[in-house]
C-alpha cells in the first residue's frame, strides 16, 4: 500500500473506530465535556445525536476510555433487542450469569441486587446504548423501567444514549413523553466546516506517522470538504482514496 511511500505507520483515514484519532475539535470535545461532566454529576439521563457519520461511535469509545474507576460501564452497541434480551444484556455487562429461561422479574430482582451492590462500593453504573433509534418500542419502554432502579438517595443506572436523528423523532412520539423527560442533558454533533475539516486531516496524518511532507493543497481541501459536507466518516474515504491516486501518480502533494 502507499505507507512506505508517505512515510506513514499506519492508514490515517481507517473507518475503524480508534480512539487515538480522537479530534478533540469544538463541537466533539464540547459532547465529550458534557457527558464527563453530567456523569460525574450523577445525571441519571443523556443523549448525543448526530447524522450518520459524524462520529458518535468513536465519541462513544473515548468516553468509555476516559471514564474513571468510580464507574463500572455497560456498553450494548446494537440495541435491536427485545425487552428480555436487552435486560439479560445489561445483566452480562455487570458480569452476571443469568440463564436465558430466567423470567425477566427474576432477572430485574438480580439486576437490581448487584446495582445495589456496585453502589455500596461507590461505583456509578452506566449503561452505554449506541445505535439507540434502532430500539424497538417495547424495548425503550423496558430501557425506561430500568431507569426507575434508585435508592433513597441516588439512582442505580445511569443511561447514554447515542443515535441518529430519528432518536429524536421517536422520543417525541406522545408515547414516549415519559422518557423524554427523563433526558437531562442533549447534544447533537455537527459535521465540520472548512477550517476544521483542514484540522481534522492534518490530525489525522500526524497521528498515523507523517513528518509534515505530506500535504493536501488548499484547492484539494476545499474540494474535500465540498464532497464529503464535512462528515468525518466521508472525509476519511475521499481522503484515503486521494492518497491510493497520489501513490499512484508518485506524488507526495495532493
Amino acid at each position: 500500500m502507499y505507507l512506505e511511500h508517505y512515510g506513514l505507520r499506519e492508514l490515517p483515514f481507517s473507518l475503524t473506530p480508534d480512539t487515538s484519532y480522537f479530534f478533540a475539535h469544538s463541537n466533539h470535545q464540547d459532547a465529550l465535556n458534557t457527558l464527563l461532566v453530567a456523569l460525574q454529576n450523577s445525571e441519571g439521563f443523556i443523549k448525543v445525536t448526530g447524522e450518520v457519520g459524524t462520529g458518535k461511535t468513536l465519541l462513544c469509545r473515548k468516553l468509555l476510555n476516559l471514564l474513571g474507576d468510580q464507574f463500572h460501564t455497560a456498553y450494548i452497541p446494537n440495541p435491536f433487542l427485545t425487552p428480555s434480551a436487552l435486560v439479560h444484556a445489561l445483566g452480562d455487562e455487570l458480569g452476571l450469569q443469568l440463564p436465558r429461561n430466567l423470567g425477566q422479574h427474576r432477572a430485574l430482582r438480580e439486576i437490581t441486587n448487584k446495582l445495589i451492590e456496585l453502589a455500596g462500593d461507590g461505583k456509578q453504573v452506566v449503561l452505554i446504548i449506541d445505535e439507540a433509534q434502532a430500539m424497538p418500542d417495547e424495548t425503550m419502554e423496558a430501557l425506561r423501567l430500568l431507569t426507575n432502579l434508585e435508592t433513597e438517595k441516588r439512582k442505580l443506572l445511569h443511561v447514554v444514549l447515542f443515535g441518529q436523528p430519528e432518536l429524536n423523532q421517536r422520543l417525541s412520539e406522545p408515547n414516549r413523553r415519559q422518557l423524554l423527560q427523563r433526558i437531562t442533558f442533549s447534544y447533537e454533533l455537527k459535521p465540520f466546516d472548512l477550517e476544521s475539516t483542514a484540522a481534522y486531516v492534518n490530525h489525522r496524518l500526524t497521528v498515523a506517522g507523517s513528518n509534515g511532507s505530506l500535504q493536501f493543497r488548499p484547492e484539494a481541501m476545499k474540494i474535500l470538504f465540498q464532497a464529503s459536507n464535512g462528515f468525518p466518516r466521508l472525509i476519511n474515504i475521499l481522503a484515503h482514496k486521494a492518497l491510493m491516486l497520489g501513490y499512484g501518480q508518485g506524488k507526495q502533494t495532493i
